[in-house]
């Protein structure tokens, strides 16, 4: 196989396994049946391309070979011969049915068609970044921190509910894309944290899914004007990412938010986070996505480190907390309390956390308290803390600035200092 025709098929399955899985869904009404022959399609395309070509429109390609395997499977089955004839209707031929274009991206569009509202909104999210963003199950098990057969069973579920209440899977209307924002917003910001702070692997940040999520942000924005948090949404993205380029370095070792080089943050993108923040605000309706962006907006407005106004942070994360309870906005409240009350305070709200056990397996608990046991000199108890984390972080770059600090805190209890929680 030339490099030409393996990279068109990569090229073919990044911009049309969403597209070819979609169709096969609303002609079959079966996921795993859409999955596995979109699938097959691909694997037929290594074998064919190479000898015949590629194809003028490879997408229309492998919808067309998935689709007609779809047939064939569904042919050798009697008790499917009502989807049979819905089937053999379609496959007449290449074009697809029109549908609404009040959507303009391909992309979005599937994930507005995914998000259907007659699921629960852990389900539309979980099922959307599976089928159609491309992250694994156990991606987006630690995403929603949940063991991993958890996670199956409610992915497996929401599929049965869509067959078994016969949900339709086609775009909705543009009168109908608000009672599916929140899932949709839910997708990208899980999209944007794979690719912000990875859950496994060499690599902390995974630019692809940063970049495609912050794209598709702003699609929404330009989509529904009038809703808030999705341009809240776009400005968290827009702080974070700005800081990209210093949370590693040349090596992919971590740096601390503490000691990134501040004047190579991208203050073009901070000042678009901070004019969509505004904007977002000003409509008088605050959420969980713009009160984050006020906090990242703390952090990438503030020139220095010892600037950050920590007990702003706080309140704000506390009223994140009202909103949308959560452990992981309670730790993080606990650093900000931290850093603008002491330590011992930071500390209590941490050991309650451990206490109640929401985070159980989180590997940033266990990190968190470790920073806060070393500020308070306990080196010993920080030691423990920090082996606990580095047993459960999952990615090389989080293991050796972990290693780094156990190896710091010598006998003598050296690296005493600023915190050290990674951002």
């Amino acid at each position: 196989m030339t490099d030409t025709v393996r990279a068109a098929v990569d090229e073919a399955f990044r911009g049309e396994w969403g597209r070819v899985v979609a169709t096969l869904i609303r002609v079959t009404d079966d996921w795993d049946l859409a999955k596995e022959c979109a699938q097959e399609a691909f694997a037929k395309a290594l074998d064919t391309w190479p000898r015949d070509g590629v194809p003028r429109r490879p997408g229309a390609w492998l919808t067309t070979t998935a689709r007609h395997r779809a047939l064939d499977k569904l042919r050798r089955g009697a008790a499917e011969a009502n989807r049979l004839r819905d089937l053999a209707v379609t496959a007449s031929g290449d074009d697809e049915a029109p549908e609404p274009d009040d959507v303009p991206d391909d992309r979005l569009r599937l994930m507005f068609t995914c998000c259907h509202p007659a699921l629960p909104l852990e389900a539309q999210v979980a099922l959307t970044l599976r089928t159609l963003a491309g992250l694994t199950t156990p991606e987006i098990a630690r995403a929603f921190l949940v063991p991993e057969p958890t996670m199956a069973q409610r992915i497996v579920r929401a599929k049965r509910k869509i067959t078994g209440a016969r949900i339709p899977y086609r775009v909705p209307p543009a009168e109908l894309l608000p009672e599916r924002t929140e899932g949709v917003l839910g997708v990208l910001y899980l999209l944007f944290n794979e690719g912000y702070s990875a859950s496994a692997g060499a690599d902390l940040v995974r630019r692809a899914l940063t970049a495609e999520a912050i794209r598709l942000a702003r699609v929404v924005v330009r989509l529904l004007p009038d809703a808030p948090e999705a341009s809240g949404l776009l400005a968290l993205m827009l702080f974070h990412d700005a800081r990209r380029a210093t949370r590693t370095d040349d090596d992919g070792d971590l740096i601390t938010l503490a000691d990134q080089d501040r004047t190579r943050w991208d203050r073009p993108a901070i000042d678009e986070g901070a004019r969509v923040l505004d904007e977002a605000l000003a409509l008088g309706r605050p959420g969980p996505y713009q009160l984050q962006a006020a906090i990242a907006a703390c952090h990438a407005t503030a020139s220095r480190a010892e600037d950050t106004e920590w007990a702003r942070i706080a309140r704000l994360y506390e009223l994140v907390a009202r909103l949308t309870p959560s452990p992981v906005v309670e730790l993080n409240r606990a650093v900000a309390v931290a850093m603008a009350d002491g330590p011992a305070a930071g500390l209590a709200l941490a050991d309650d956390l451990a206490e109640g056990g929401g985070l159980a397996g989180y590997h940033l608990l266990p990190a968190t308290r470790a920073d806060f046991l070393r500020r308070l000199g306990r080196v010993e108890e920080a030691v423990g803390a920090y082996r606990e984390a580095l047993e459960l972080a999952p990615t090389e770059a989080e293991r050796r600035f972990l290693t780094r600090r156990i190896e710091e805190l010598g006998p003598r209890g050296r690296g005493v200092g600023a915190t050290d929680r990674p951002c």
